[in-house]
C-alpha cells in the first residue's frame, strides 16, 4: 500500500500527509478488530482497507490542482483575529505591560478614557487609586481581582474593573501582561436605587396612616371608651386614613398593572372627546365645592386613537383632579381636545391640554414631576388626598399608547399639562372649536 501514498499525497503539506497516515492505522486496527471479533477473513480485510484508500485517492488534491493555503504568518493571523474580537466587545477591554505601559485598548476603551495612548502609562489616562493598586497586586500575585471604578466627569457612572495576569507577554521580558475588563454597572445601580427609593417612599406612605388607626384604636380602648363624641370624631378621622391608604394601594396596583402591558400596543379605537366630557361631569362636583370652575374646549368631529379606554380615562381624570386640587380656589380649570397636524417626524396627534390658574410650578421641579412619590409640597399633597403617584401613572399610561406628556409652567402663571398621543385615522379637522361650560 505504501507506494500509493506518495503519489497520492505529493501535493499535500506534511501536516495532512500525517493526519492521513493516522487515519490509515485507525482504519486498519478498527478492520483487524472486526476481522478478530467477528471471523473476518484476510481477504475481507484486505478488501476493506483498498477500499478506504481508493476513497482517501479520490478525495485528495488531483496532481496540478492548487492547494489552499494562506500567505500570512500564522502569528499574523491570529493577531489580525484577536483585533476584530477585541474591537466587537461592547465593554472597554484595556490590556498593557508589566510596566503599566498601555498595549492595547478597544474602541469602548478609548470613548470612556480620550487620552488613552498605546504605549503610554495608564496612569496618565486613568488615575484611580485602587485601579492602579490592583494592577500592582496582580502583577505581584498573579491572581485576578475585582475593584470599582467610578468617574464623575462628564457624567457620574460606575464600572466594575476585573484585572487578571495574562501569560504570553513579549519575547525577552519577564512577567506577565495585565487585561482590564469594565462592566458598566450604571444602570444596574440606578435600578437599584429607584427600587429601595420606591420601596422606602410605599413604607412611609403607609406607615403615617397605619400610625394613626393605630393611635385612635388604642384611645377607644383606653380613655375614650365611654365618649361618644369622642368616638364618632375619631372613627371620621380613621376612616380618612383608611381611604387614603385604599387610594394609594390602588395606585400601586395600577402602575404594576400598566407597567406589565408596557409593550403591548392598544388596539381599540377610542374617541377622547366623550370621555373627557365624562370626567369633567363627574369632577363637577368636587370643583364647586372648591369654586372652580371647568370649561372644556373641543375641535369638531371625533378625536380617535388607538387605546384602552379605562387607561385614557385615568390619563384625563387624574390630570382633572390635579388642576381642581392644586390650581387653587375660585380659578378655573380649561381642558381643550385638539388635533395637531403631523410634523416631520411625528404622525398627526391627539392632544389632551388641561390648564390651571393656580400658583404655577417653579422649573427645577418640572423634570421631576412623574418620578414616584414626588411632590413640590409634600404637606399640601398629603392634606389634599394625594399618594404622590397621579403623574407616574399618566407617564406609564402614555408611554404605552407611544404618547408623550409635556408640561409647561411659570411660577405665578398657572400650568398647562398637555397629552399627546398619535390620532387614529380620518383627516386633520378644521381649528373651529366648540366651548362648553361644565
Amino acid at each position: 500500500m505504501t507506494p500509493f501514498l506518495p503519489a497520492a499525497a505529493g501535493t499535500l503539506s506534511s501536516a495532512r500527509r500525517a493526519a492521513w497516515r493516522g487515519a490509515l492505522c485507525a482504519v486498519a486496527v478498527f478492520v483487524a478488530g472486526l476481522a478478530w471479533h467477528h471471523g473476518l477473513d484476510l481477504g475481507t480485510v484486505f478488501l476493506g482497507i483498498l477500499a478506504l484508500l481508493v476513497g482517501g485517492l479520490a478525495a485528495a488534491p488531483r496532481r496540478g490542482e492548487p492547494v489552499p493555503r494562506s500567505d500570512a504568518p500564522p502569528g499574523r493571523s491570529r493577531h489580525g483575529l484577536a483585533e476584530a474580537l477585541l474591537a466587537n466587545i461592547p465593554d472597554p477591554v484595556i490590556l498593557i505591560d508589566r510596566r503599566a505601559l498601555v498595549i492595547e485598548a478597544n474602541d469602548a476603551a478609548r470613548a470612556l478614557l480620550p487620552s488613552l495612548r498605546p504605549r503610554h502609562p495608564l496612569s496618565f489616562s486613568l488615575r484611580d487609586p485602587d485601579v492602579l493598586d490592583g494592577i500592582e497586586t496582580v502583577l505581584r500575585t498573579g491572581e485576578p481581582l475585582k475593584t470599582q471604578y467610578s468617574p464623575r466627569v462628564p457624567t457620574e457612572r460606575t464600572f466594575e474593573v476585573q484585572i487578571g495576569a495574562m501569560q504570553g507577554g513579549e519575547a525577552g521580558r519577564a512577567g506577565p501582561n495585565v487585561v482590564l475588563f469594565l462592566r458598566d454597572l450604571t444602570s444596574a445601580q440606578r435600578l437599584e436605587t429607584m427600587r429601595v427609593d420606591f420601596v422606602a417612599n410605599a413604607s412611609h406612605e403607609l406607615r403615617t396612616p397605619l400610625a394613626s388607626l393605630l393611635g385612635f384604636i388604642e384611645t377607644l380602648q383606653g380613655p375614650a371608651r365611654d365618649d361618644a363624641r369622642a368616638r364618632e370624631r375619631f372613627l371620621g378621622i380613621m376612616r380618612v386614613q383608611a381611604l387614603r391608604m385604599t387610594r394609594l394601594i390602588d395606585d400601586l396596583l395600577s402602575l404594576s398593572r400598566i407597567e406589565l402591558r408596557a409593550h403591548v400596543a392598544p388596539t381599540e379605537v377610542v374617541d377622547v372627546g366623550p370621555l373627557a366630557r365624562q370626567i369633567a361631569d363627574a369632577l363637577g362636583v368636587l370643583a364647586r365645592e372648591r369654586g372652580v370652575a371647568i370649561t372644556l374646549d373641543a375641535e369638531p368631529g371625533p378625536q380617535r386613537i388607538l387605546g384602552d379606554r379605562d387607561e385614557i380615562l385615568r390619563v384625563i381624570e387624574n390630570l382633572v383632579e390635579n388642576a381642581v386640587k392644586y390650581g387653587g380656589d375660585g380659578g378655573r380649570v380649561e381642558i381643550r381636545l385638539a388635533r395637531i397636524p403631523a410634523e416631520e417626524s411625528r404622525p398627526p396627534q391627539v392632544e389632551i391640554a388641561v390648564r390651571d390658574e393656580g400658583p404655577g410650578i417653579a422649573p427645577e421641579h418640572l423634570p421631576r414631576l412623574t418620578e414616584r412619590f414626588y411632590r413640590v409640597d409634600a404637606a399640601s399633597s398629603r392634606q389634599q388626598g394625594g399618594t404622590g403617584l397621579g403623574l407616574a401613572i399618566v407617564k406609564h399610561i402614555l408611554n404605552r399608547h407611544r404618547g408623550r406628556l409635556v408640561i409647561e409652567s411659570t411660577p405665578g402663571e398657572g400650568a398647562t399639562f398637555r397629552a399627546l398621543i398619535p390620532a387614529h385615522g380620518g383627516t386633520d379637522q378644521g381649528q373651529a372649536t366648540s366651548r362648553r361650560p361644565v
